[in-house]
């Protein structure tokens, strides 16, 4: 993890340095809404429990991004949302409550087309991912679920289409590699690789 913020930091200073200009009608932030579709794809190895693994359900928050371009091509994006998730032990099915994860991203995007009628985007970054609040079931399996905070590694893609000199409309999706470690009844120890897609709809100002 490192290693890729030693390379965000020389793509940051690599844009900067000599980037062209941005068209006179647009300024350099852009703010977006959206709602966002979370859907994580779970895989667990429980120590105590062999043959077992964990799901978690996916879920729907609004999420809202800031975006400042270093160029007409290339911008950098903070991503902030938060949303509750249920997590259950599969083979043999018992709950583990529910938890709230904060997880805000930050991304260096190419524009291939910012002067265009229909403008798609690529980039990739770094996540950071809190969990926090976590309820577990009177009477169940788990008195206690203890999740690490972890950093991830996060892919991304989309398009802006504007409506007008400012405002756009926007579809956007996100894969992030995301593994935790979490602590069950101050015991039991599992390994939760939760690797969510992210899909976000919504609107976007630029100014």
């Amino acid at each position: 993890m490192r290693m890729t913020g030693y390379a965000l930091a020389g793509l940051l200073l690599a844009a900067g340095a000599g980037a062209p200009a941005l068209a006179a009608d647009q300024g350099p932030w852009q703010i977006r809404g959206r709602a966002l579709g979370i859907f994580p794809d779970a895989d667990a190895t429980i120590g105590a429990l062999p043959g077992a693994n964990v799901d978690i359900d996916a879920t729907a928050t609004p999420e809202l991004d800031i975006s400042y371009f270093l160029s007409e091509n290339i911008a950098v994006e903070l991503v902030l949302a938060t949303a509750r998730v249920g997590v259950r032990v599969t083979n043999p099915d018992l709950s583990l409550g529910s938890v709230w994860i904060l997880p805000p991203t930050l991304t260096v995007l190419y524009h291939f087309a910012p002067d265009g009628a229909i403008r798609p985007y690529v980039g990739v970054g770094v996540n950071y991912t809190l969990f926090y609040n976590d309820k577990q079931p009177p009477g169940g399996f788990a008195s206690s679920v203890d999740y690490d905070n972890a950093w991830g590694f996060a892919l991304q893609a989309g398009v802006d289409i504007p409506v007008d000199d400012h405002w756009s409309m926007n579809v956007d999706v996100k894969k992030i590699f995301l593994s935790t470690d979490a602590t069950v009844n101050g015991a039991v120890k599992a390994e939760v690789d939760i690797d969510p897609l992210l899909v976000g709809v919504g609107i976007g100002y630029r100014f």
